[in-house]
């Protein structure tokens, strides 16, 4: 049974611990959105933060860990499960409530329709 957890990046994506994936383009299934802007490598509690940059007027949107499909360090660029318009449409990534709010995440884990580990 492979392993469900939004928050945990999959085993054989590239995912090199310790690896910098700030500035990396991040590819939906349907082209490009945006560059990360932030990361984490927190254990069950792995995600990205993309700036979609003009593309949707600026916004940040997690993607958690899971999402993930592959890395490419070679030409920084991260590819992810999910289309433009399900990542345009997930809901805008807020530094102060992430910080704030213990249950922050859990409205990804929804939206991204994965369980909350």
């Amino acid at each position: 049974m492979p392993d469900t957890n939004i928050w945990r990046y999959a085993p054989g994506i590239g995912h090199q611990p310790g690896i910098d994936l700030i500035g990396y383009k991040v590819e939906a299934t349907d082209g490009h959105i945006g560059k990360i802007d932030k990361h984490s490598e927190d254990v069950a509690a792995s995600y990205l933060v993309v700036d979609t940059g003009a593309w949707i007027f600026g916004k940040h949107v997690l993607l958690p860990a899971g999402t993930i499909r592959r890395i490419d360090t070679t030409e920084e660029k991260v590819y992810v499960n999910r289309t433009k318009d399900e990542i345009k449409n997930a809901p805008e990534y807020d530094d102060t409530r992430h910080a704030g709010e213990p249950t922050y995440l859990e409205q990804f884990a929804r939206y991204y329709g994965m369980p909350h580990m």
